[in-house]
């Protein structure tokens, strides 16, 4: 299965993904110049990485490609907890990994609940805990 799909530019928009330097991205905000006299409209898409927070900027002709991954919204069930680390077990595959919790919901974070995780391009991210 592949981790990425290739789309046109001009069907982005905010709240979308997009891959930025080799990592996935959320748009945020997207600026449409006027085409000139010799050449196509520039779009700039500004973008805030989705595992590390980094924001990204892409800037191409409207009618270019890009590149958009695949992320699969899955549910899990925290096993075990060991500091900012827990082990989760995929609730369709019976799988264990294990995650680093993000610092916003390590207070609702214990073992025998639901999360919501993200998967995408080899990498997973706790988006909730139930």
């Amino acid at each position: 299965m592949t981790e990425v799909e290739h789309g046109a530019m001009k069907d982005l928009k905010e709240g979308k993904y997009v891959i930025i330097d080799g990592f996935p991205c959320r748009v945020v905000g997207i600026d449409v110049s006027a085409p000139g006299k010799h050449g196509a409209a520039k779009m700039r898409v500004t973008a805030i990485g989705v595992f590390d927070g980094t924001k990204r900027t892409l800037m191409k002709p409207s009618d270019g490609n890009i590149e958009v991954p695949i992320i699969e919204k899955k549910n899990g069930q925290i096993v075990s907890m060991t500091g900012d680390v827990a082990q989760v077990m995929d609730l369709a595959t019976f799988e264990t990994f294990e995650m680093t919790i993000p610092a916003d919901l390590k207070e609702s974070a214990v073992a025998g609940k639901e999360v919501e995780y993200m998967d995408t391009m080899g990498r997973k991210m706790i988006m909730r805990v139930r």
